[in-house]
């Protein structure tokens, strides 16, 4: 058991019961020419996190630690995308549509894509999901069960639409959640701010956030 530095108040980490799930650090959300650079976000802004979420994958690894990734995609035929979700976004590049890294979160598509840096080992789990949360027509929450996971770091873009869909769908489900700061982002700040303090409030009523230092700190002595 190590504490972790963390607000609203310390997190007692348990090294046999804890992962780290890195949501959705692809390349059509975090470079130019990408899904959401076409959508008119600014994509420098999450892609500034790289260094630190794969810090932090590292630290995992390091300490003998499970790390789980996400994608969001879709199959190719487009029976998993419910047509609510198709016409959201930009008009002239859809979900499905070809971009200059091919179908737009395609499973199987350059786009669609891990960044390198950031790029699942062998033995790593790989969750592709078609909605936001990472539990939805998922086998995410039998994994974790199996593995006797009880505690999820998490990490990724955006935070307060991925990665905070995924930490109320953890909560409901009974995990403790601990989202690492400097490892998140989004392409609006006050997005990010006003998430972080949603999540950390009422006594964590979804989870707790920390920096990136402590965690990597608290992993290496759990």
């Amino acid at each position: 058991m190590a504490e972790i530095k963390a607000e609203p108040f310390p997190l007692r980490l348990d090294r046999d019961a804890v992962a780290l799930i890195v949501i959705d650090m692809q390349r059509d959300f975090t470079e130019e020419g990408g899904f959401g650079a076409s959508l008119g976000n600014d994509v420098a802004r999450v892609a500034k996190i790289v260094p630190d979420v794969k810090r932090l994958i590292e630290g995992f690894r390091a300490a003998g630690l499970p790390v789980i990734h996400t994608m969001e995609c879709h199959r190719p035929d487009l029976s998993d995308l419910p047509r609510a979700k198709r016409e959201r976004g930009s008009p002239r590049l859809r979900i499905g549509d070809e971009g200059p890294m091919g179908r737009v979160l395609i499973a199987g598509e350059p786009g669609t894509a891990i960044l390198p840096e950031l790029a699942p080992l062998k033995g790593e789990t790989v969750i592709e999901k078609p909605g936001k949360g990472a539990f939805y027509a998922t086998p995410l929450d039998y994994i974790l069960k199996e593995r006797r996971i009880v505690q999820l770091v998490f990490a990724g873009v955006t935070t307060e639409v991925c990665v905070q869909t995924t930490m109320r769908e953890a909560n409901d489900r009974g995990y403790e959640c601990l989202l690492v700061e400097e490892a998140t982002e989004s392409y609006f700040p006050e997005f990010k701010a006003a998430t972080m303090a949603m999540i950390r409030a009422q006594g964590a009523i979804v989870g707790w956030t920390a920096h990136l230092a402590d965690v990597l700190k608290g992993i290496a002595h759990a």
